[in-house]
């Protein structure tokens, strides 16, 4: 993705956290990828393919999840997160 392609979807993602559907996604406290609770203000927004590997800022690619996730997943799409999890697991 060029850098004004990126640029226009971190500024739809900026836009979509702002919105009240967003407000709504996360106001479970619950983080998409470890199930751990938390308070909604301290669930960050994950886009599942990141945009650097081609991911978008739509409702379908974005998920709350906790910080610690989210540091953790990087750039990984989904299948590369759940092989880093079974990693994880004796």
């Amino acid at each position: 993705m060029d850098e004004a392609a990126l640029k226009k979807e971190r500024a739809k993602a900026r836009k979509l956290r702002n919105s009240q559907w967003w407000k709504r996604r996360r106001s479970n406290g619950i983080c998409h990828y470890c199930g751990k609770s938390f308070l909604p203000a301290e669930l960050t927004m994950d886009h599942i393919i990141p945009l650097a590997r081609g991911g978008r800022s739509e409702k379908f690619n974005l998920v709350p999840c906790c910080k610690s996730c989210n540091t953790k997943k990087q750039q990984l799409v989904p299948w590369e997160w759940d092989v880093y999890l079974k990693r994880l697991t004796p």
